[in-house]
């Protein structure tokens, strides 16, 4: 909105020029969605303590939790609002992959709402409303793979997928590209809920994944970068450096509140949210291959619960004392704390290798 209104006005005023320049408004959308979290944060948490959405607590999981009974829920509001709105504020919103991030990122978020909604306010049956979720996650990421198979945002978006660590190999996908991107997003906002069980842990590691996919984006969008990194040049994706400022300064805001003690949880809401905007952004980077390392603490949430339960049926023994992963390493001895710092510390390392590979080729 205000790239629209102010950069019009650059050859009456020069210093409007700034708005020309995608490093600018990233940056001040990183400023913009940490203000907008901090200040909207207390108001938000006193709104859901008032109508007492609070979080249950698995009896089932470590003991240490117990003491986050009646914590309130569904603060992912606070991450919405706090990415959406510097996004329309400092973005072009005539820009295709804005459009299609802001509708991924609003979608899954309803979603997770919606999930919450019915399963901490309504009290439904736990298993009744996570068909229901799934069944939107597929749509979702259905739509998405549809619109970008039949309306590409530019001519130079393929249904092709980037190979890391190889220039110029590509993996054609064709047809195969629309339950290629269903399964990305679909698996990605998945994995982020999975890994959102500890205070901080999810939207920290989300932090990062979002400030790696803005030096993917802005290097993606520009031609001599790309040529020089010899990646696929997507012109206009360097827009969502924008978005993933937004989101950078959106995680940081929340994670003034959901640190340990944590005084919100994101929910759903967030963590849904979260994933799907993740997967679409390696989706429309064209990164899809490269997400299994830059999401390697996600993939391997994931992993370890898919690897609990189906050894658990096999052999009727458990892998892991406890499933997500993150719950082992606490039954293990691990304070809530020392988990959240060390698979931080992982994300961060696996940002590094996978911004790596943009030159390991």
């Amino acid at each position: 909105m205000l790239y629209h209104l102010l950069y019009p006005l650059h050859d009456t005023v020069s210093v409007f020029n700034l708005f020309r320049y995608i490093t600018f408004r990233a940056a001040y959308a990183v400023v913009t969605a940490l203000v907008i979290s901090i200040w909207l944060g207390p108001y938000i948490i006193a709104a859901l303590k008032r109508h007492q959405v609070n979080q249950s607590i698995r009896r089932e999981g470590p003991k240490s939790h117990y003491t986050k009974e009646g914590t309130p829920t569904m603060g992912g509001l606070i991450v919405l609002l706090s990415i959406l709105v510097p996004t329309l504020l400092w973005a072009d919103l005539t820009n295709r992959y804005i459009q299609l991030i802001v509708g991924v990122t609003a979608g899954m978020g309803l979603i997770g709402w919606v999930d919450d909604y019915f399963k901490v306010v309504r009290r439904q049956s736990k298993g009744l409303v996570a068909k229901k979720k799934m069944a939107g996650q597929l749509i979702l990421g259905l739509a998405l793979g549809v619109i970008l198979y039949a309306w590409p945002p530019t001519a130079q978006f393929t249904t092709e997928t980037d190979v890391p660590f190889f220039k110029n190999l590509v993996l054609p996908l064709g047809i195969f590209f629309i339950p290629f991107v269903l399964l990305i997003v679909s698996g990605t906002s998945n994995a982020v809920n999975l890994t959102d069980g500890l205070d901080g842990l999810a939207i920290g590691l989300s932090a990062i994944a979002f400030l790696a996919f803005a030096g993917i984006a802005y290097v993606s969008g520009r031609v001599d970068f790309s040529r020089y990194l010899s990646i696929p040049f997507l012109p206009g994706v360097g827009e969502l450096t924008i978005y993933c400022g937004a989101a950078v300064g959106a995680a940081l805001g929340f994670l003034w509140f959901n640190s340990h003690p944590a005084e919100v949880f994101m929910g759903d809401t967030g963590s849904l949210a979260l994933g799907g905007a993740i997967g679409a952004l390696a989706v429309l980077t064209k990164k899809e291959l490269l997400l299994v390392i830059l999401g390697g603490v996600f993939v391997a949430e994931a992993l370890s619960v898919i690897i609990q339960v189906g050894y658990f049926k096999w052999t009727g023994q458990r892998v892991f004392k406890m499933a997500p992963i993150h719950h082992h390493f606490e039954l293990l001895g691990w304070p809530e704390p020392k988990v959240v710092v060390r698979f931080w510390i992982l994300g961060a390392i696996f940002a590094l290798i996978t911004l790596s590979t943009l030159k390991i080729r």
